[in-house]
């Protein structure tokens, strides 16, 4: 490939989702300009990269500026791992609190696009080369609570998945219709009706009264679309274990020791035929998390467990504690280092699941690296425009194949 060398990086303020500064940033190279915006979440791992250097956005605005560019100027953008590498050296710290995980992940992913704006190629087939065909399943959240809604359940995210799409427009499509009859039918159930962060609905109910809800308009639509449905959690279990009593403090007043834990989520799981359930217990529990997944027949994936970062992927894989794992490039900071955590899950037959954050940009980076990188599965809303950008997203990325080659992701049976 021709040499595309980078002239400059420039950072600027982008609001996100939430109404928050956050920091998009151009890397521009003799041939074409990439641009990247980095999310933020709410409910965060504390393992992971931290999102600003104390003094926030403007901080990190004046980190691109006056220490990240001078030192990827004249670097060529193909060599991704040189450029972030860099970042690493620039930083200096193990969680990127110097410059931020954020204004990292904004330069390292605005770099490939970069890269692959250069040779006029999309960024999934720059990344992924001519066999990138596979385009993710979205698990839609349609139900938000704990820390993504107020007066809402306590568990986080109820989630769905069309597992019997034929394409991917189909999926997107029987996500959003579960979302639109949900809100018939809990409004009819309980009133009064907001929205979480990721536009979700938030009704002022209990955990397993949402299931109950979800459960019967998923067979609803099922009968009207012909589409299998099924059923997911992100319980984010670490936003309500109270550490001092060691128990998980549920908002009905249950307060539930680790062995309980378990047997209450396998009961969820055996009850609700759930699919998949992220965060059932708390992220420094790598021993309870393990005897949950070797229980039940569900996809049970490490989000604040792992936080994308390999190390404690290791540990994770070492005591068979998961057999999923939650991907969000901004928890590491670097597509490299995004790319090493995928590729040790795939090595070791656990399942990567892409996602995004609860306050997103319009940045659609996260389509393309689940197209490039094979991975079966991308958790990224229902509604919105931040949430819908990624899904348009996958529809343009199938127009641009072939009809033989724009085909699902095959999805792990459990």
């Amino acid at each position: 490939m021709i040499p595309t060398i980078i002239e400059d990086v420039r950072a600027r303020k982008v609001l996100d989702s939430r109404g928050n500064w956050t920091i998009e940033v151009d890397v521009i190279t003799d041939y074409a300009i990439g641009r990247c915006a980095a999310p933020s979440g709410a409910s965060t791992g504390k393992y992971e990269a931290r999102a600003f250097p104390d003094g926030g956005v403007e901080k990190a605005i004046v980190e691109v500026e006056e220490t990240i560019a001078p030192e990827l100027r004249g670097m060529d953008s193909i060599n991704q791992e040189e450029v972030d590498r860099t970042l690493h050296e620039i930083d200096g710290t193990d969680n990127f609190s110097s410059i931020g995980g954020n204004t990292a992940v904004a330069v390292s992913l605005a770099n490939a696009k970069a890269a692959a704006a250069s040779h006029g190629l999309p960024l999934f087939q720059f990344l992924g080369g001519n066999f990138s065909c596979e385009l993710p399943y979205p698990l839609g959240n349609v139900i938000g609570g704990g820390a993504h809604a107020s007066n809402s359940t306590t568990i986080q995210e109820f989630l769905v998945i069309p597992v019997g799409a034929r394409d991917i427009a189909e999926a997107i499509c029987t996500n959003a219709e579960v979302h639109k009859k949900l809100r018939d039918e809990l409004t009819k159930r309980c009133g009064n009706l907001g929205k979480g962060d990721e536009g979700a609905w938030a009704p002022a109910m209990s955990d397993e009264e949402a299931l109950q809800a979800l459960t019967r308009v998923c067979d609803l639509v099922e009968q009207e679309t012909g589409v299998k449905l099924r059923l997911g959690l992100d319980v984010a279990a670490s936003q309500f274990w109270n550490e001092k009593k060691q128990r998980y403090v549920y908002g009905d007043g249950r307060e539930l020791t680790p062995e309980q834990q378990v047997e209450y989520i396998a009961s969820l799981i055996e009850d609700y035929q759930l699919y998949y359930v992220e965060d059932p217990v708390q992220e420094e529990d790598f021993e309870t998390f393990a005897e949950l997944t070797s229980r039940v027949r569900a996809l049970i994936c490490g989000d604040d467990l792992y936080v994308t970062n390999v190390d404690r992927l290791r540990r994770g894989i070492q005591r068979s504690s998961t057999n999923a794992v939650l991907i969000k490039p901004n928890q590491c900071g670097t597509l490299t280092d995004t790319f090493k955590a995928i590729k040790l899950a795939m090595n070791e037959k656990l399942v990567p699941v892409i996602s995004h954050r609860s306050g997103e940009t319009t940045d659609e980076t996260i389509s393309h690296l689940a197209v490039a990188f094979s991975i079966p599965i991308i958790k990224t809303g229902v509604i919105g425009g931040e949430r819908i950008a990624k899904l348009n997203e996958l529809i343009r990325i199938a127009e641009e194949l072939t009809p033989s080659r724009a085909r699902l992701a095959r999805l792990p049976k459990v």
